[in-house]
């Protein structure tokens, strides 16, 4: 399989190239990613257990999707890749929130992050190639969990779950369509 290329972006999120995965986490290079967070009717956050081959972070608890743009994609076709991809829930072109972005930092792994939500009945059905598991989390739950055992999670979930919580957006979860 030929090795996923990247593009590669300046300070303003701008596109200045494109190189190979490895070429732009060796060499921390910037570039694009998103997160969704998938909500089911009761408020729920479902959270992934990242399988243990993944180059990053293996084991440690993530958003509910999350992956890399790859070259010439955009934030939101990617948000709906990743969804389908890890947890086979394919949405309409209007199912899912565009929330905020998060600025590339070392904390993210020099990534600029989109981050999205959904909310929906569908039972996640997880891409074993991509998720060890995954379950649905109240909001104090995760809330615990991140302040008991923060070196269980993905760095990059620690900040995009503290922005997400502090701009008090918990409450999308509680109105779906």
């Amino acid at each position: 399989m030929a090795e996923e290329i990247f593009d590669v972006v300046d300070d303003r999120d701008q596109v200045v190239g494109a190189a190979t995965r490895s070429d732009v986490h060796a060499r921390r290079l910037r570039h694009r990613a998103v997160h969704v967070f998938l909500f089911n009717l009761e408020g729920e956050l479902f959270v992934q257990k990242r399988a243990a081959t993944k180059d990053s972070f293996p084991r440690r608890y993530d958003s509910s999707a999350s992956g890399h743009l790859n070259s010439g994609e955009d934030y939101d076709p990617c948000a709906k890749r990743e969804l389908q991809e890890e947890l086979g829930v394919i949405l309409p072109a209007h199912g899912f929130l565009k929330h905020f972005k998060i600025e590339a930092c070392e904390d993210t792994g020099w990534e600029f992050v989109w981050v999205y939500s959904v909310v929906t009945d569908k039972q996640p059905r997880i891409n074993l190639d991509e998720l060890e598991s995954g379950e649905f989390w109240t909001q104090q739950h995760c809330k615990s969990m991140l302040a008991s055992y923060p070196e269980q999670f993905a760095r990059g979930f620690l900040l995009v779950f503290k922005e997400f919580d502090r701009k008090c957006l918990w409450s999308v979860a509680r109105h779906a369509d």
